[in-house]
């Protein structure tokens, strides 16, 4: 894998992902906050880290991998800057996820949560409603607040 080809793994997680959000939510403008590439080997996962390096820096270490400020990548939902990669996790076989920024998340939340798909996952300082839809190889989220504003990035 080489720099071109993460960037189309990473515009195909963020479509499809997209196409997730928009069949199961009225949520047709929300745009594009967040992309995680689920790694599925310890290969794969060493070379993500070093191919993203190229594109972009560590933020963030976090216990499931690191999360990098990349150069803004255009996708079908708005400019991306902020990637992560996600070490192997044998409950993740998806290609990856792509979380959404709603502009109401409490009535987002009241709308949504009750349906077959979305599930609340509290953290320490936010929230986020995860979607996952088996016809889909990715998953879709939407944090309150969105990492974007969690890490001060404009």
């Amino acid at each position: 894998m080489n720099t071109t080809d993460l960037i189309q793994l990473v515009e195909e997680i963020v479509k499809k992902a997209n196409d997730l959000k928009n069949k199961h939510t009225s949520e047709k403008n929300a745009l594009v906050n967040y992309a995680c590439i689920f790694a599925q080997s310890e290969e794969e996962y060493n070379n993500l880290i070093m191919i993203v390096k190229e594109i972009g820096s560590v933020i963030k270490e976090t216990p499931t991998g690191p999360l990098f400020h990349i150069q803004p990548l255009k996708t079908v939902s708005g400019n991306l800057k902020l990637l992560k990669i996600r070490k192997p996790d044998p409950t993740r076989p998806e290609l990856g996820d792509a979380d959404f920024t709603v502009e109401n998340y409490p009535e987002f939340k009241n709308n949504y949560l009750s349906k077959t798909g979305f599930k609340l996952i509290v953290r320490e300082n936010f929230e986020m409603i995860e979607l996952i839809d088996s016809k889909f190889n990715v998953r879709a989220y939407f944090s309150n607040p969105p990492l974007d504003k969690q890490l001060t990035i404009k």
